[in-house]
């Protein structure tokens, strides 16, 4: 170690205090004893360092979840780059200051700067592009949430002929009831847009039902063939549910908040809970995400035998087998397992069943903190699969409530018969909701919070 003139500060190697200052903002300032400029560069970096450590007190996958927010990727976005400047300056000034006399010009200072500046640019380019990806993923899956004053518009009464809605359907501003509640309802729905078909139909709609404060799950499936519906305004929506969200899209004067939100509203009112948000499945899309997580595993309880599915997307492939048992099924095996229901002995009901049995293996698949190293792959699937109004910013309670959950305790119910039936003078198949066994149940789930308990 040698002196500077007149006793001054120390003379330090200029390579080492640029690495110093490349590990960590203000580490190469406090080696040459430049204590001030440390503080300087050190502190911002601590604060940050000190205010995501609280974060991931809490868990590394609840941080990780709290990034799939869009505000708050695009925050992390500007931080990186932000980090990635600061770093560069701090190794910069300490290569300055160690080599007050001229030193940094030599060449191994230099050399040294210039690769490890090119590490920092580098690594914090692909942090960045990783966080944009996740904030591409979020804008696109995360739409926001819709305006509460406005409601959505569920549609009074239409006519059919040949199972076709009518286009006597008038606007409504009414929507569900709403009250004091302290459930969650959700209402999650499989959208086929197959290309044989100029709309889109619901295969699947799934209410799923969590109290947050208790963790209790209930899963309501609703079959495709219920019609005859009562809406909202006292009328009768006489097509099948899982035409309404395609009806009111032709109709937009009719129905302003859109389809989805037509659909939503009249699954609440039949529910009797409101539905706060909606999460709408490409189930195309579903079976990459299923391949993308290894697969999931399912109990078939019933051996499955479809010789007239035609699904697959291999030409020429026809039928569906599954034998009694468990099964690990990928993407295209499991979208077969929720979409057949032709086979000896199956139904809709059924196949609503095995829906519901899907999701929940998927969710614990989800859940599994090894899913981590995936994560890109996942939201990249997620973001070209799934469209949903529920807040982000919840999502790190939704993780600890799936974590927590035991799959096995459920609730899980499919308003088949006994609580819908087929009428006896409906040439379509149909099946018509037996309003008092429907307001039963809703009661039982939701209790005083249950619109049909104020009825």
């Amino acid at each position: 170690m040698t002196t500077g003139p007149s006793g001054g500060r120390p003379v330090r190697s200029p390579a080492l205090a640029t690495f110093l200052s490349f590990l960590w903002p203000g580490l190469g300032q406090f080696y040459v004893g430049a204590r001030r400029a440390a503080l300087v560069f050190a502190l911002p970096v601590a604060i940050v360092a000190l205010v995501l450590g609280l974060q991931a007190l809490g868990g590394v996958e609840g941080l990780i979840v709290q990034i799939l927010t869009p505000s708050i990727a695009l925050t992390v976005l500007i931080l990186i780059g932000l980090f990635g400047l600061w770093r560069l300056l701090s190794m910069g000034d300490a290569l300055v200051t160690a080599g007050r006399r001229g030193s940094w010009r030599r060449p191994v200072p230099i050399v040294t700067f210039v690769l490890l500046g090119a590490v920092v640019i580098g690594s914090h380019g692909v942090a960045a592009g990783g966080t944009w990806l996740v904030y591409e993923a979020a804008n696109h899956v995360f739409i926001g949430v819709a305006d509460p004053e406005a409601g959505p518009s569920v549609g009074p009464s239409g006519s059919v002929e040949s199972g076709v809605p009518g286009d006597s359907a008038q606007p409504t501003p009414e929507a569900t009831p709403t009250v004091a509640r302290s459930r969650i309802n959700i209402l999650l729905t499989g959208i086929d847009s197959d290309k044989n078909r100029d709309h889109r139909l619901n295969d699947t709609l799934l209410v799923l039902s969590i109290d947050p404060k208790t963790g209790d799950i209930a899963m309501i499936s609703f079959p495709r063939d219920l019609a005859r519906l009562p809406t909202p305004d006292g009328g009768t929506y006489d097509g099948k549910i899982n035409s309404l969200m395609s009806y009111a899209e032709r109709r937009p004067n009719a129905y302003p908040a859109g389809g989805m939100a037509a659909l939503a509203n009249e699954v609440g009112f039949l529910l009797g809970a409101p539905i706060d948000y909606y999460a709408a499945v490409d189930l195309n899309g579903f079976k990459t995400l299923i391949d993308r997580v290894g697969g999931v595993t399912v109990d078939v309880k019933q051996a499955l035998n479809d010789p007239g599915y035609g699904g697959w997307t291999q030409p020429g492939r026809v039928g569906f087998r599954l034998s009694k048992g468990k099964h690990t099924l990928d993407g295209e095996t499991a979208l077969a397992y929720v979409r057949t229901r032709k086979g000896a002995g199956d139904n809709d009901f059924n196949r609503a069943r095995r829906q519901q049995e899907l999701l929940l293996a998927l969710q614990k698949k989800l859940a599994d903190p090894a899913m981590l190293t995936n994560l890109p792959g996942i939201l990249d699937d997620v973001a070209h699969t799934l469209t949903t109004d529920f807040p982000p910013e919840r999502l790190s309670e939704m993780l600890t409530i799936a974590r927590a959950a035991d799959t096995t305790a459920v609730k899980r119910y499919v308003l088949g018969p006994p609580y819908a039936e087929r009428p006896t003078d409906a040439g379509d198949y149909i099946l018509v909701p037996d309003m008092a066994r429907f307001a039963r149940l809703s009661m039982g789930l939701f209790g005083a919070e249950s619109r049909y308990a104020t009825e």
